[in-house]
This record gives structure tokens, sequence and C-alpha cells, in this order.
């Protein structure tokens, strides 16, 4: 699978902008601010409906326009794939297939598998179990589309819930049964979100063991623990006991949208000892740790983003993800980067085909 042709309509800072685009890499480059990571960003909202950096829609419309229409024409098992993703300013975004368009952006997850590797993702470390949870839903619901719902259907119950505490407590009032309805739904959602959450993870982390073992040279250990609530206790169980906890903070304190994954590098947690550069190392090997999980369940190769991770990373690693990216067996790959010099020099190393892309003011 690769992507022939990316057209911008008053995206970002571009106005109007056509790439014709070599089916295995691209590499952008030019200054800071000239639309380097937007290009490549466009290319994730194809796949996402979103986009990657700034999930506010009217914030992607360039300032000079009230709408913007992303344009990318696919060739996926031989076969035209063309996504259009087009948003107004007031209106809801419209993601269209063949000139189709989607009743629900759901249906569209996983049509076009792609893995971003950007400096963003240090948030994955540094930030809150929600990025986490994210990172794991997203990958589990490009390939399962019977988990992608039950998490859409256990937002929903668990908003509905929320807001039936807070009614409880402005009414000063309580009715078990009412509660129990909501918490029989998150029972039933919550139960296979665990339980597909627990069995990814037992298949991905020793393919992330595997990835970061590579681009260490076998110098660190790493691991990834799954932390559940629900590892101890069903999830009607953790609502019985956290009842008066609940009822008092006006909102749901356990479920699945607590759970974690603990990030370790020598047994030890990474967001604490580990250094700038194996937190780097440890991310990307995140990253294409994914790769080789949507490559298997989708039999198709993703499309690869690179975006700006050259800085931070020695000379030894970079040459080593460039020769991984490339070999063969690998898709389309996307790089952005401020020296072209660099980009060209560590590509002709390890590849034959590519596309030098140098954007302008």
């Amino acid at each position: 699978m690769y992507l022939d042709k990316l057209s911008l309509l008053h995206y970002k800072n571009f106005e109007q902008q056509d790439f014709y685009l070599n089916k295995k890499i691209n590499c952008f480059v030019g200054p800071n601010g000239i639309g380097k990571t937007n290009v490549l960003d466009s290319i994730y909202h194809l796949a996402y409906g979103k986009s990657y950096f700034n999930p506010i829609t009217s914030q992607n419309i360039n300032h000079h326009a009230d709408f913007f229409v992303i344009e990318g024409h696919f060739i996926k098992h031989s076969r035209d794939e063309k996504i259009v993703v087009s948003a107004k300013k007031g209106q809801k975004k419209i993601i269209k297939r063949n000139g189709k368009a989607y009743e629900k952006f759901s249906e569209h997850i996983g049509l076009i598998p792609l893995v971003i590797i950007s400096p963003a993702d240090r948030d994955l470390i540094i930030e809150g179990s929600e990025m986490r949870r994210k990172f794991i839903d997203s990958i589990i619901s490009q390939s399962d589309t019977v988990y992608l719902q039950n998490l859409i259907r256990y937002n929903k119950t668990l908003s509905q819930r929320n807001s039936l505490l807070k009614f409880f407590a402005a009414n000063r009032s309580f009715n078990q049964a009412n509660l129990e309805v909501y918490n029989e739904q998150l029972e039933e959602f919550g139960k296979v979100i665990f339980e597909k959450r627990k069995a990814f993870l037992e298949i991905f982390a020793p393919i992330f063991e595997q990835r970061y073992e590579s681009i260490s040279n076998k110098q660190e250990k790493v691991a990834i623990n799954y932390k559940s609530q629900l590892s101890h206790l069903s999830l009607n169980e953790l609502f019985k006991e956290n009842l008066d906890k609940d009822r008092s903070l006006q909102y749901t304190s356990v479920g699945t949208h607590k759970d974690d994954l603990v990030f370790k590098l020598n047994n030890h947690p990474i967001k604490k000892y580990g250094s700038q550069g194996q937190q780097k190392s440890f991310l990307i090997a995140l990253k294409l740790a994914q790769y080789d999980f949507l490559k298997k369940q989708n039999n198709v190769n993703p499309i690869l983003l690179l975006d700006d991770i050259f800085d931070k990373l020695d000379e030894q690693r970079v040459r080593h993800i460039i020769q991984l990216v490339s070999q063969d067996d690998l898709g389309q790959l996307f790089i952005s980067d401020t020296h072209p010099d660099r980009t060209e020099a560590a590509i002709k190393a390890s590849a034959k085909e590519y596309s030098l892309i140098n954007l302008q003011a």
C-alpha cells in the first residue's frame, strides 16, 4: 500500500499544494515553520480522520479561509482508494471514501494502516495515563472493530454515569436502580476492553522488546507492564467498593478508563531513570513494534511517518533506524527534516529509491 498523490487546500499553512509521491521514500526538507510536519499530519489525517498534533478541527483551517480539504490517492492491494477529508467552520467534518461519505468515522479506522514517529510522542512517557491508553486503543482499534465499538459504547455510558452522579449530588437524591443500569453496561463493555488489552500486550510486548534490542544493540532491557484495576476485581465489585467515593467525587473513579501502561528500563521507570536518548529509542521501538503488529494484522505494509526524528539521537541509532525502515519488506516512508544534506546522506546509504522534496517559503 502507498500514497500516490496528496492534495492540500487551505490546510494549516498551505493555501493549495499538490504532491506526487515516490512509493518508497519521500523526504520533506526545509527550514522550521515551512510546513514539513503539516504535510505529514495531513497524511495522518487521511488515515485517522483527525490531526495527530491538534484534534480541534477548526484550528487546522488556514487563517485566510473558512474550510480545508485534504485529498489522498492510495493504492492498496492493486486497487485505487481515494480518501477526502474536508471541514468547514461551524459544520461537521466529512470523510469520503471513493466519493461516498461515511455515516460513522469509526468505519474508516483501519482502512489506511499508518504509524507516526514524532517528538510529540514523548508525551507517552512524561504525561498521564490517558496518553498511553490512547496509544494502545488506537493500535487495537485499527484491526479490531469489535474492540472499537465496545470502547465507543463504554465511553458514552461512562459519560452518562458521571452525569447521573452529578445529578444525584445537585438534587441531594440517590437511586441505586438507575445507577445499576449503567454499572451493568460498563461491566459488559469493560470486560471486553480489559481482556483484549491484556491479550494484545501479550503479543505486543515481545515485539517491542525485540525492536528495542535492535536499536540499542542489546545494551539495555526494557518492559511494558499492564496496570488495571480489573486484574484483581470485576468492575461490578469495584463499583460496590467505591460507591461512596464516586458519589462524593461526582464521577466514576474505577474502571478500564483508569488503565495504564508502565514503561520500564532495566526494571526502573523510564520516566525517572531514562536519559533523553534512551527515552527516544524506547519510543521509536514502541512505534516500530506498532508497525510490525499492524502489518501482521492487516496483511499490508503500513505507511510510516518519521517527523523530525534526527534530533536527540546519535548518528549510529539514526543510521540503524533508516536501515530498518528502508528494508524491502517495509512500506512507504515519509521523513521530515531541517537539514537536506543530512537526510539525503542517511537515505542514500540504505535506499535506492527516494524523492527529496524541498519546501520553500
